[in-house]
C-alpha cells in the first residue's frame, strides 16, 4: 500500500518521524480500529486517530446528543442537539479526513452483537460510560483476540491501561469486580470539561504506538492523572491466575451482558415525571403512589423523601415479587440515571405503572424543596 501524494502532504509531520516514516503510515493506513462511545473519551480519540489516518475507523455510540454534552465532547455543536452520535461522528471525521473509510455503528453493544462488530477490528477503543460496557469490551477482546486500550474519567481524574492478547493482564485482573450502582457517573460527580481531552488524546496516542510497533504501551501498567495536583503516576499489576476471563481456569468463556443490564430500547421506553407533577401527585388524594428509592442504603440514610423505601438498583431484580404491581410506582436516585435503569428493569417484570423522577432527587431539591440534603 503506497501514500498519494496529498497522504504525502498530510502526514508530513508522521513521515519526517524516524519512528514512523513511510512505513508506519502505511501500517495506520491498513489499521482497524473500533471507536466505542462518541462521548467526552471517545470524541479527541477518534479526532486524532483520523486525523493520524486510520484508514479503517468506526464509531459506535447508540445515544443522542444532549445540550450538557457539549461542556466536554468535541465531535458535536450546538446545532447537533437531538441527533444521533455515531452518524455525526462519521460526518465530522469525514470532514477531517476524507481518504478514510469510515462506519459508523448507530448501536448498543451487547453480548448478542458484539462479535459481528468485533471481526471487522483488531484494536478497540473503550470509551464508554458504563461499567457494564467495559467488563463486556474487556471480556470480547480477550475472547476474541483484540488488543484493548481502555480509560475513564471521574470528576478531576483519569486513568488508563492497555491490553495486548498474549502480553498483558487485562481489565479483570486489575478490577475484578466493581459494583457499577455505587459507582457515580458523570451526571451525579460532574467532570472538568478538558479531562477526557488528556485521557482520549493518550487512547489515540497508544493506539498509534500499538499499530507502527514503537514505543513502550501501557501493558500491565495503570497511567492515572490528577488534574487538581497536575500529576500522572503509574500503578504495575500483573495478570491473576484466578481472573474470571483470562486467568488459567476462566469462568468467563463467552461474552455476557451483566445482570440488570438494559437496552437501549427499554430505557426509552422508560416513562419520567417532573418533580413539580410528582409533588401535586403526592399531595392528591385517589390512586396510590409507591415511591421507591434506589440509590445505596447509606445515601438513603442520609435523606430521602417521606414514604420513600429504599431497594437499591442493583437488588431491583431480587425484590421482584415485592414491588407494587397496582397502582403508580415512582422510582428516583438522586439524578435520574439509575432510576431509569430501575425503571426499565420493573417495566420488564410486569409493573405496568412504573416512572422515574425525571432529574432525580436533585431536581426536587431545585423545584420543590430546597432544604433536603444531598
Amino acid at each position: 500500500m503506497s501514500l498519494s501524494d496529498a497522504e504525502l502532504r498530510r502526514y508530513s509531520r508522521h513521515l519526517s518521524l524516524p519512528e514512523i516514516g513511510v512505513a508506519g503510515q502505511e501500517k495506520l493506513q491498513a489499521a482497524r480500529v473500533l471507536v466505542i462511545g462518541t462521548g467526552g473519551l471517545g470524541s479527541p480519540a477518534a479526532l486524532y486517530l483520523a486525523a493520524g489516518g486510520i484508514g479503517n475507523l468506526g464509531v459506535l455510540d447508540f445515544d443522542r446528543v444532549d445540550e450538557s454534552n457539549l461542556q466536554r465532547q468535541v465531535l458535536y455543536d450546538t446545532a447537533s442537539i437531538g441527533m444521533p452520535k455515531a452518524e455525526l461522528a462519521r460526518m465530522r471525521l469525514a470532514a477531517l479526513n476524507p481518504e478514510l473509510q469510515l462506519q459508523a455503528h448507530q448501536i448498543e453493544l451487547c453480548a448478542g452483537n458484539v462479535r459481528e462488530i468485533f471481526d471487522n477490528y483488531d484494536i478497540i477503543v473503550d470509551g464508554s460510560d458504563r461499567i457494564a460496557t467495559r467488563y463486556l469490551v474487556n471480556d470480547a477482546c480477550v475472547i476474541y483476540g483484540k488488543s484493548l486500550v481502555s480509560a475513564a474519567i471521574h470528576r478531576f481524574e483519569g486513568q488508563a491501561m492497555t491490553y495486548v492478547p498474549g502480553r498483558a493482564p487485562c481489565y479483570r485482573c486489575l478490577f475484578p469486580q466493581i459494583d457499577a450502582a455505587a459507582t457515580p457517573n458523570c451526571a451525579d460527580a460532574g467532570v472538568l470539561g478538558v479531562l477526557p481531552g488528556v485521557m482520549g488524546a493518550i487512547q489515540a496516542t497508544e493506539v498509534i504506538k500499538l499499530v507502527v510497533g514503537f514505543g513502550l504501551p501501557l501493558i500491565g501498567r495503570l497511567l492515572t492523572y490528577d488534574a487538581l495536583e497536575m500529576r500522572f503516576q503509574e500503578l504495575r499489576f500483573a495478570r491473576r491466575v484466578d481472573c474470571a476471563v483470562c486467568g488459567e481456569r476462566p469462568s468467563i468463556i463467552a461474552p455476557q451482558d451483566p445482570p440488570g443490564f438494559c437496552t437501549a430500547d427499554e430505557l426509552r421506553r422508560v416513562r419520567s415525571i417532573s418533580a413539580a407533577q410528582l409533588a401535586a401527585r403526592v399531595k392528591a388524594t385517589g390512586q396510590p403512589i409507591s415511591l421507591i428509592d434506589v440509590r445505596e442504603p447509606a445515601e438513603f440514610a442520609a435523606s430521602h423523601l417521606p414514604r420513600a423505601i429504599n431497594i437499591p438498583l442493583d437488588t431491583i431484580e431480587q425484590h421482584g415479587r415485592q414491588l407494587p404491581h397496582a397502582g403508580t410506582v415512582i422510582f428516583m436516585c438522586r439524578s435520574g440515571v439509575r432510576s431509569r435503569q430501575a425503571c426499565a428493569l420493573a417495566s420488564r417484570m410486569g409493573v405496568s405503572e412504573a416512572w422515574q423522577l425525571e432529574g432525580g432527587l436533585l431536581a426536587w431539591k431545585a423545584e420543590v424543596d430546597p432544604s433536603l440534603r444531598l
